[in-house]
């Protein structure tokens, strides 16, 4: 009779706690399961935090590629000056590649007109021109409008233009960016190149053509 009772009772137990132990073990499978072994929550929560760091080092290696493949494919330097000064006639003053965000791989070329009148000439990654918008910002004081002069002049004059520098300049690596530089009156071709992931910068020669390193902003 005894032995009845306490059948019975541990029958009950296990019917009224059989949830609770349930999650219990469910609890220990969370922090010791092994990748395929265990059911339940604790093999869930092990696929969920393994499926989101898959995630974060898939979207990393993603945007490398997509640096890497904008620096070094579709339209160089000098293809997409020529193409911006085909659409819109002038002076190549600088040209800047996009890396980043909805425009990346497009070419940014700054062009000065006859009538100093400057425009932003957008060229895709394929060499084709999507526009050209006048920049109207005109409110430079009499002191920086007279460099501005001296410096397009300066371009306007030189032996080497930005496309030229620029090819130039591609020989130590993907030109990212051209622009001029004006060191105490000198003026030069500046140049950004990038080469096994390491960036430098370059002058260029107006004269001559000639491509030295730029270390002025060095550490």
């Amino acid at each position: 009779m005894k032995r009845n009772i306490v059948i019975a009772t541990l029958t009950a137990a296990a019917l009224a706690g059989g949830t609770v132990a349930a999650f219990a073990a469910g609890d220990e499978e969370t922090s010791s399961a092994r990748p395929g072994t265990g059911t339940g929550t604790g093999t869930n929560v092990q696929v969920v935090s393994d499926r989101d760091d898959d995630t974060t080092d898939d979207r990393s290696d993603d945007d490398a590629e997509d640096r890497t493949a904008v620096r070094s494919s579709g339209v160089t330097a000098a293809e997409a000056i020529a193409a911006a000064l085909r659409h819109t006639p002038g002076t190549a003053v600088s040209a800047e590649l996009e890396d980043d965000g909805a425009d990346a791989g497009t070419w940014s070329v700054d062009v000065v007109r006859g009538d100093r009148a400057e425009y932003g000439v957008e060229v895709s990654d394929s060499g084709k021109v999507l526009g050209a918008q006048r920049d109207k910002d005109e409110d430079e004081d009499e002191d920086g409008d007279s460099e501005d002069r001296a410096e397009l002049a300066a371009l306007k004059g030189a032996k080497f233009d930005a496309r030229e520098a620029a090819v130039a300049a591609a020989a130590n690596g993907t030109v990212t960016e051209v622009g001029a530089d004006d060191d105490n009156g000198a003026v030069a071709w500046s140049m950004e190149t990038v080469k096994d992931s390491a960036t430098s910068e370059w002058k260029v020669a107006l004269d001559t053509g000639k491509v030295t390193q730029d270390h002025s902003d060095d550490d």
